[in-house]
């Protein structure tokens, strides 16, 4: 089963990887992150764990058996036991419940490991899976948002209850 770690230097190789194969397959429900994104990698993921030293953000992977990075799962604008969660999870690994797993896993590291009391996610109504996996692990919807011109809904997971699963609308 893949391990949530959370992002570490050592990741860096595995990450860039996982970035530019899934380049086009995430371009397709989120804005693309541009050739810049790429060409800077090591400064903008150093920057990064730089932030989440600070304890402002919590960045994690999942991790296969094999070292390759299956997602990422990420807690940023961490305040007042807050923050917003942010995932996506390569096209290979998909169809497997493993945004499921790593959203209710980092659920639980909020809850316990970082005393957050609150998650907020949003999507875009042109992604269907990630509204599922949201209303599957808890998440509730708030209302409506643009993101990036786009329709979406916002979400509000309470940590309080504990249980890390929503109803199964299935």
């Amino acid at each position: 089963m893949p391990e949530l770690q959370r992002l570490d230097v050592r990741h860096t190789p595995a990450l860039l990887r996982f970035e530019q194969e899934n380049r086009a397959y995430f371009a397709r429900s989120v804005p693309d992150r541009g050739d810049d994104y790429f060409a800077e990698f090591d400064a903008r993921l150093a920057a990064l764990l730089a932030e989440q030293a600070t304890g402002q953000c919590r960045f994690h992977v999942l991790v296969d058996d094999d070292g390759s990075v299956l997602g990422r799962f990420n807690l940023v604008d961490v305040t007042d036991g807050s923050a917003e969660l942010g995932y996506r999870v390569a096209e290979r690994a998909t169809g497997r419940g493993l945004a499921r797993e790593g959203v209710r896993r980092v659920c639980e590291l909020a809850r316990d490991a970082y005393g957050l009391r609150q998650l907020v996610a949003s999507a875009t109504l042109a992604n269907p899976a990630s509204l599922a996996v949201l209303r599957r692990t808890g998440f509730v919807p708030v209302g409506e948002v643009l993101l990036n011109g786009k329709p979406g809904l916002r979400h509000v997971r309470d940590l309080a209850d504990g249980s890390g699963e929503g109803p199964d609308p299935d």
